[in-house]
């Protein structure tokens, strides 16, 4: 059996309707970045590894794509994530004093899904505030991104907050748990009690991490709930640096009054990369959270110039399933042209130039479209083109396989 139309698995075709869908939201949502002040910027697909992966972990060179580049013989990669890119294009290309704004969107592919329903290939837009460490930045970011849920049709969304800078608190006060600090974040993330509780153990593991240490992770995935959270997690002040990301949080709260917000102790990012506060917004329907961002200071130091920076993402075509079918557009039905009919051809340039959708049929071409349903036609009076309404109870070889 030919099987070239065929993908490989966690790939797929977008068609028409929600191709449109899509498109719609990307321009509607850089628009509304534009309206907080963010610049749009687009680097390419390809990058030297180094420059892909700088800073940002062992999970994302899991997912990047690597092949040599027949020109330089060095190893490439295909972006799994665009802030390593703009980070690079803050601090080396733009290499401007104070606070930058910059917004972006394109395609990125993983090299493994990240779940069982989960696409290798997403349509990644976000924004990203650099050259800022307060809470204002951050408080700027979430906002933006709540915004942007409720300009998709999102309406129900839950902030969960986390500040990562807690987590490495307690992992920095004791080398043993600075040695495992990888295990140590895949744990909190599972919310695996008995895993945590292992950490006493030395085994084969690594050290044992001490008494103090093993407790208080214990406690973080318990650290979950509304704002009396912070007042649970009080107790955990005893190390150094806590205090400070405990009233970062109470901040944000506090003046994020009105919103559905959660506070998540446990909800932590990448170890070594994220710095301060983090967040994801959840909705109700949705496995996984739609947006995920938080503060990255520093990473930027790689490419030179070490900024505050803190920003956010998500998966336009994921999102775009939340819209249901489309529903097809209103257009008018245009004859085939002859070489000499230049009042019908004026009158198709006319229209469009007005916005309307004209589908002008060519020589024996039947009507096959799907994304269009033709509520008036283009029809002769007298000497005159006109436009004219037509029969719409039945959408015309509505059929595009056909």
């Amino acid at each position: 059996m030919n099987g070239n139309w065929l993908l490989p698995d966690y790939l797929a075709d977008i068609l028409p309707a929600q191709a449109r869908q899509i498109e719609d939201l990307r321009r509607k949502l850089l628009d509304l970045f534009r309206t907080f002040g963010f610049e749009t910027v687009s680097p390419p697909m390809l990058e030297y590894i180094e420059s892909l992966l700088t800073g940002a972990g062992k999970d994302l060179s899991l997912k990047t794509f690597k092949l040599v580049d027949q020109l330089s013989g060095r190893t490439l990669g295909l972006r799994a994530d665009m802030t390593p890119q703009i980070t690079r294009i803050d601090a080396h290309l733009l290499n401007r004093p104070g606070v930058t704004r910059l917004c972006y969107c394109g395609p990125v592919l993983h090299a493994r899904p990240a779940g069982l329903v989960a696409s290798r290939e997403q349509l990644q837009i976000g924004a990203e505030v650099y050259g800022h460490a307060g809470i204002e930045a951050d408080l700027e970011i979430i906002r933006l991104a709540i915004e942007s849920l409720k300009l998709a049709g999102v309406s129900n969304g839950q902030l969960v907050l986390c500040h990562d800078g807690l987590v490495q608190a307690i992992i920095n006060s004791d080398p043993a748990a600075q040695a495992r600090a990888d295990e140590i974040v895949a744990l909190l993330r599972d919310k695996d009690l008995p895993g945590i509780a292992s950490l006493r153990d030395d085994g084969m593991g690594g050290p044992s991490v001490s008494e103090p240490v093993v407790a208080a992770l214990e406690l973080l995935p318990r650290l979950y709930g509304g704002a009396e959270v912070l007042e649970r997690a009080a107790s955990l002040s005893v190390f150094k640096g806590v205090s400070a990301a405990l009233e970062s949080l109470k901040t944000l709260v506090t003046k994020l009054a009105g919103e559905k917000i959660s506070l998540d102790l446990a909800d932590v990012g990448a170890y070594g990369y994220h710095s301060g506060v983090t967040f994801s917004i959840y909705a109700s329907d949705w496995h996984d959270a739609l947006v995920r961002g938080g503060r990255y200071d520093n990473v930027g130091a790689a490419f030179g110039r070490a900024r505050a920076a803190t920003g956010f993402s998500m998966d336009l075509i994921r999102l775009a399933r939340s819209f249901g079918q489309a529903e097809p557009a209103a257009a008018i039905l245009a004859p085939s042209s002859g070489a000499d009919d230049q009042a019908l051809t004026q009158l198709v340039a006319q229209l469009r130039a007005d916005g309307e959708i004209v589908v002008q049929l060519l020589p024996g071409e039947s009507v096959a479209h799907d994304e269009f349903i033709f509520d008036r036609e283009l029809a002769r009076d007298g000497q005159q083109w006109v436009v004219r309404p037509v029969n719409t109870t039945a959408k015309p070889n509505s059929n595009s396989n056909s």
